[in-house]
């Protein structure tokens, strides 16, 4: 390991970066540096500039484009202490595409498709609490307050904590669930008891209970968390609620749902219809 990787990763502990995301920086900078051939500390606003152009070119997405630049201004200005990181590194613009949705129906009829206990309790999990797949594969069993009716999430997106209303058929549902598990601290444990199921394995059932159900949508943990916040704005929740239940940091984020509410689009009148009747007398 180099000096300045070993650098760039105690500067990220330091300011108690994730392991993911300590991960995915490093490795950002190492594609970098692999491009020119030499360290970045050789390489100035030119190099950073000819190097998004280079992923504008190949085509990255717009994830990848900016967790470079944020990779990259991090290195810069905080590892090397160079002034022209921000100025000089500018983020792509983020397209605000509509989130796909699950309808109600479409719900019913997944978890009714989940014959398995276990992976109907993950799925009635991700979809009753709008957690992301990440978090939910974290949850513990201490993690269900069954007293205060809450669901804690340790250290969601942005290492902070937040609680969830916990929904009394989810509850009875984990507590049959759980009374055939192996002793066990993870809620939903992976083949080792002492292990949390993995990521791709969620992911996995969600795309094989859809299929099962015969819902055509490609179903994934995030179209359930997309659907949850999606049905509880279509009943009358208030917005920043569903920010704090998403974990948003911004409540822009959340506004998305707002032009996705089915029930609210159906029950707006449309201007064409104050024309009707004049429209009815003036057909020969």
């Amino acid at each position: 390991m180099t000096p300045l990787r070993q650098r760039m990763i105690e500067d990220l502990r330091v300011r108690n970066y994730s392991p993911k995301t300590q991960k995915v920086y490093v490795a950002q900078v190492a594609r970098f540096a692999r491009h020119f051939g030499v360290s970045p500390e050789q390489l100035g606003p030119e190099e950073v500039r000819t190097y998004q152009l280079h992923l504008i070119e190949q085509g990255v997405s717009w994830s990848t484009f900016n967790q470079t630049v944020c990779a990259l201004r991090f290195l810069y200005r905080i590892t090397l202490g160079r002034s022209w990181a921000v100025k000089h590194l500018p983020f792509a613009k983020k397209p605000r595409r509509l989130p796909c949705v699950l309808s109600v129906e479409e719900v019913e009829a997944l978890l009714g498709a989940a014959h398995n206990a276990k992976h109907r309790a993950v799925l009635m999990t991700l979809y009753s609490t709008g957690l992301r797949v990440s978090e939910v594969v974290q949850l513990r069993l201490e993690d269900i307050d069954s007293q205060r009716m809450l669901v804690r999430v340790r250290e969601g997106k942005g290492r902070k904590d937040r609680v969830v209303m916990l929904s009394p058929v989810l509850l009875d549902h984990l507590r049959a669930y759980r009374r055939a598990q192996p002793r066990s601290p993870w809620l939903f444990p992976g083949g080792e008891p002492d292990q949390p199921l993995s990521v791709s394995a969620v992911q996995k059932v969600c795309g094989q209970t859809g299929r099962k159900a015969g819902i055509r949508k490609r179903v994934t943990p995030h179209l359930l968390r997309h659907s949850f916040a999606t049905h509880l704005l279509e009943s009358g929740a208030d917005l920043r609620l569903i920010q704090t239940l998403l974990g948003h940091q911004s409540v822009r984020t959340t506004q998305l749902y707002t032009q996705v509410t089915a029930d609210r689009i159906r029950a707006t009148a449309n201007p064409l219809d104050r024309l009707s009747l004049a429209l009815e007398s003036a057909v020969p």
